[in-house]
């Protein structure tokens, strides 16, 4: 058996003690149904002998020139795939695609460090997946540049790459027309502007001048609305929070109604939301009558809160940009969303 330290036992070393080819060898690993039940017995015998692991995964790449891996670009530490509800939905699609096929699932978080680029550029990987991220990112670059496909989900739009998701400006300015019908003092729970995730709150801030495509489109879709009916966006007060987050959004949602309780807020998310309607029920606002609310995504728990929400599906978005990742051509246009009406809206 070999032992730590050891020179790797080679394919030709089985091939020897089994009596067999090295092509053979290769069969009982990758194609084992090609060979006989004595030989593919023989050959598993003298690699278990011999302590013989399988071929050496890097040298398969290369002579495959593939990799049987899908990578997934996150802009985020890694532990946001599996806190935040957005993500994990949409890692669900690209798994299922991964399982389908055969691929593997290489998850890449980048943090604005400068290790970022090397990181994204070294990975073993077939194609890439962006989670959402800013235009001037120096991931987007190396991405481009590597020949292999890429989807962006989210946005940015960049020459040559594909964007999945749904037209977050339309799909915004319709949940604000819904929500803020009546309102005399309506409110934003806004996702993070930039990669600085600083929390605040602000009175109409420029939103062509936020850098995430999410949060920015979104924003001028609520803006769109307030100028067809009438409002000043300027007199806004979006909240931003740091997360997608209930518990950590509460803060940002008290700050909100602590500067000037809102009769209407429409939140980036369904997790905003359910902090805002924490936040009414603690002060005992109702709702709808005192306080109007609306979110995105319509999550499990949507329907169960009556919330009114923006629908669409994360998943099959996250299977979208994992066939683009894998090199399938994928349909044109926005993915499909629709408004869900329920009771927290009026």
């Amino acid at each position: 058996m070999s032992s730590p330290g050891s020179p790797r036992v080679t394919m030709a070393a089985v091939a020897r003690r089994a009596g067999v080819s090295p092509m053979t060898v290769s069969y009982c690993y990758s194609q084992p149904d090609r060979v006989a039940p004595d030989t593919l017995r023989r050959v598993r015998e003298a690699a278990a002998e011999l302590g013989y692991q399988g071929p050496d995964p890097t040298a398969r790449s290369l002579r495959k020139r593939h990799n049987d891996a899908i990578g997934v670009v996150l802009g985020e530490h890694l532990a946001y795939a599996f806190e935040d509800p957005q993500a994990r939905r949409f890692l669900t699609g690209v798994a299922e695609v991964c399982r389908e096929r055969g691929s593997g699932l290489n998850l890449i978080p980048t943090t604005g460090a400068d290790q970022d680029v090397e990181r994204v550029r070294s990975a073993a990987v077939d194609g890439y997946i962006v989670w959402t991220t800013v235009e001037d990112d120096p991931v987007l670059e190396v991405v481009r540049g590597l020949g292999k496909p890429v989807a962006i989900h989210g946005g940015p739009a960049v020459p040559g790459v594909q964007v999945v998701g749904i037209d977050n400006r339309a799909s915004a300015r319709d949940i604000a027309a819904r929500t803020f019908a009546g309102a005399q003092r309506p409110a934003v729970l806004s996702f993070p502007f930039d990669r600085e995730r600083r929390p605040r709150l602000e009175t109409g801030p420029d939103a062509d001048q936020v850098p995430f495509p999410v949060t920015r489109e979104r924003l001028q879709g609520v803006y769109d609305h307030c100028a067809q009916a009438g409002v000043d966006p300027r007199g806004l007060p979006v909240a931003v929070v740091a997360r997608n987050d209930r518990e950590e959004a509460a803060a940002m949602a008290a700050l909100l109604f602590d500067f000037r309780t809102p009769d209407a807020v429409v939140a980036m998310s369904d997790q905003l939301a359910f902090a805002v309607l924490d936040t009414a029920r603690a002060r005992g606002l109702r709702v709808p009558e005192d306080l109007a609310v609306s979110g995105w995504d319509d999550g499990p728990d949507a329907e169960r809160a009556g919330l009114t929400t923006i629908a669409q599906s994360l998943l099959d978005q996250g299977r979208t940009c994992a066939l683009i990742a894998l090199g399938d051509r994928a349909p044109g246009g926005s993915a499909a969303w629709t408004t869900r009406v329920r009771s927290s809206t009026r």
